[in-house]
């Protein structure tokens, strides 16, 4: 049997990291809707700090360039409700 590369633990790694992440996000938002604060005004607040965050991390080209890909992805229904996974 193979031993898993270092970039396959590092794959894994991040997948981790953004199974935890969106866990504390979805935290996050079932807080705000039990406050009474509108869906609408969540994912507002959440995009307007991502890409603030973005911003400071990779510059405004950075963000520019996350924002064409995240574009492309909802093209491609990556982010659709009604999208299944095969």
């Amino acid at each position: 049997m193979m031993e898993p590369s270092l970039n396959d633990i590092d794959d894994m790694i991040v997948h981790e990291k953004m199974q935890a992440a969106l866990e504390h996000q979805n935290e996050a938002w079932a807080d705000g809707m039990a406050d009474g604060i509108e869906p609408e005004i969540i994912a507002d607040a959440a995009i307007a700090l991502a890409m603030r965050e973005t911003i400071r991390i990779h510059g405004e080209d950075g963000a520019e360039a996350m924002l064409k890909s995240l574009r492309e992805r909802m093209l491609a229904g990556e982010f659709s409700p009604e999208r299944t996974l095969q």
